[in-house]
């Protein structure tokens, strides 16, 4: 049947063009929120809000939280940590030890990369030895550090080529030596939940040197995850597919997307629901003058709880190299001011890189004082040049951690301290940190459960870009790895806090709680608490509705 519509005349024409034309406007609009630059309404999309674009999509290379998330959707590690120190298998069956030095990897006999060839042990022998390879630009050598054969930054030593004792006993088993027994925990959390295995028969034929850089690393195409890489449209969204012949079961939501927008976008967002979710480990942080608007919407549950991250403050040792004038730069810092004020008390201070959640923070070790007096004599009697100007690098995303870089510079400058205040995105604070081009630089860090340090306080660390380098410190980060014994352990790493307070290579400014934002229709999925946990069952998480 063919159906007629008639045009009214006359004086009704101009309310029917001006209805017409706004019928228009929504179905473009609407059309428009279902592209790629998806809205996430559609129950067959999810899509998180997160504050911070990747810096790289180099898995082995990611040393930011935004790079190492948007990797996990599409890389799997060989377990997941779900709860500190509660490990579940992934990529590995397992990973076992009898004597705590020689570890067995057993992977998963159906994992597969997606263009359909099986993911063996070739492929971990050849991401472990590639990772160790001097000419490979990497982020977690240190995590490998332990094994045998390996430097400190976990660099082949001199006339080696490739790992000893990394051996496949068949398709699916490797078992590697560590130089000495250690604490399984740490082999399960450091390499089992943060090493990526790297598919060899797509790779083998790139120079090391050049894997950073490549065609791959910019569109990753052979993977092993739950999602499958579609875009990056940068700065604004990543784009991902399911990963239909996924080994542990075909995601129950075909698409996901990671939109990138300023922290202040996400409660409208949220409210409207063109995200379902927000990030976690510092990534998609709800300013805290937007909880209680947050907490008050129909829509949506939240979850708010102290957590293992942090946010700092690195000095660049090398520019100002008197450990007395960097603590009492520590001592101008009102920190309560930011904890009470930008986080309206939801947060803690603490003094190094643990916070209330680790059961390595030393309790008995007094915190670093708020005092400017104290602060400005120290300086005087160090012999601080009042003329000179610091640099304080802050990255734009996080607002809070922002609007904390305003309050350093009132605080420093109240004692004395010329500072100049640059801000970049974070992509290029990562760049100005590794290239040591700051005298202070604010930058968060997801933490670790495992205690070991030697990423950001060892000499050689890839997070060390404070180019900190004390002998008694790294002999006791050593000794902090030897030692298998969870109890002795703890009185190194009490050791360690009462020097790095001393040297203030780092000052940590805060804690803050996480708010955790989920979709009331959302039925598995979302962040955690507990950053790692997040990416557990990637290819559950669906809405209520789906079938």
């Amino acid at each position: 049947m063919k159906h007629t519509r008639s045009v009214p005349k006359g004086k009704h024409i101009l309310k029917y063009l001006l209805t017409s034309f706004l019928a228009l406007s929504i179905a473009l609009l609407t059309a428009c929120g279902s592209s790629s630059s998806n809205s996430g309404s559609a129950s067959d999309t999810i899509t998180m809000g997160m504050v911070n674009p990747p810096a790289t999509f180099d898995p082995i290379n990611a040393a930011d939280i935004a790079g190492q998330f948007a990797g996990r959707l599409m890389f799997d590690t060989f377990l997941d940590q779900t709860a500190p120190l509660k490990f579940v298998p992934k990529l590995a069956d397992s990973i076992t030890t009898a004597d705590n030095q020689n570890y067995t990897i057993k992977l998963n006999p159906k994992a597969k990369w997606t263009d359909g060839k099986p993911v063996t042990a070739d492929d971990v022998i050849f991401t472990f030895n590639l990772i160790a390879n001097p000419k490979t630009e990497t982020a977690v050598g240190s995590n490998i550090s332990v094994l045998e054969g390996l430097t400190s930054t976990g660099k082949f030593s001199a006339g080696i080529t490739s790992i000893p004792d990394l051996t496949k006993v068949d398709a699916h088993t490797v078992t590697f030596k560590t130089k000495k027994p250690i604490d399984p925990n740490y082999v399960k959390e450091l390499i089992g939940t943060k090493i990526v295995t790297l598919p060899q028969h797509i790779l083998k034929n790139i120079a090391p040197q050049d894997l950073a850089n490549s065609k791959y690393m910019q569109s990753p195409n052979v993977t092993d995850g739950p999602y499958k890489f579609v875009t990056y449209s940068k700065n604004a969204y990543i784009q991902y597919r399911a990963n239909n012949s996924y080994y542990l079961g075909k995601p129950k939501t075909p698409k996901f997307f990671l939109k990138i927008m300023q922290a202040p976008n996400l409660a409208s967002e949220l409210q409207a629901g063109t995200i379902q979710m927000n990030a976690a480990g510092g990534i998609g942080i709800i300013p805290v003058q937007d909880y209680k608007t947050v907490k008050g919407l129909k829509n949506v549950k939240t979850i708010t709880a102290p957590q293992i991250g942090y946010q700092t403050m690195m000095f660049n040792t090398k520019t100002i190299t008197n450990p007395q004038v960097r603590l009492a730069f520590a001592h101008a810092i009102n920190r309560q001011q930011i904890v009470s004020k930008l986080l309206q008390g939801n947060g803690q201070i603490v003094d190094g890189p643990y916070t209330s959640v680790s059961p390595y923070l030393d309790k008995d070790l007094p915190l670093i004082k708020y005092d400017p007096a104290l602060a400005k004599q120290m300086l005087k009697d160090a012999g601080w040049d009042f003329n000179k100007t610091v640099n304080l690098v802050v990255p734009i995303g996080n607002q809070v951690r922002q609007q904390s870089g305003d309050i350093i510079a009132q605080n420093l400058k109240a004692v004395g301290v010329k500072v100049s205040e640059t801000t970049y995105d974070f992509p290029t604070v990562m760049q100005k940190g590794k290239a040591g081009q700051f005298d202070l630089l604010l930058i968060g860090f997801g933490g670790y459960v495992d205690p070991d340090q030697s990423a950001y306080y060892g000499p050689n660390g890839v997070y060390n870009f404070m180019k900190y380098d004390n002998p008694q410190s790294t002999s006791l980060l050593q000794a902090g790895l030897n030692e298998s014994n969870p109890a002795k352990r703890k009185v190194i790493y009490n050791q360690l806090q009462q020097i790095w307070d001393k040297d203030m290579p780092i000052l940590t400014l805060y804690s803050d709680n996480q708010m955790i934002v989920i979709n009331n229709n959302i039925a598995a999925g979302g962040a955690s608490t507990f950053w790692p946990g997040t990416v557990y069952n990637f290819q559950n998480w669906t809405y209520k509705s789906s079938k």
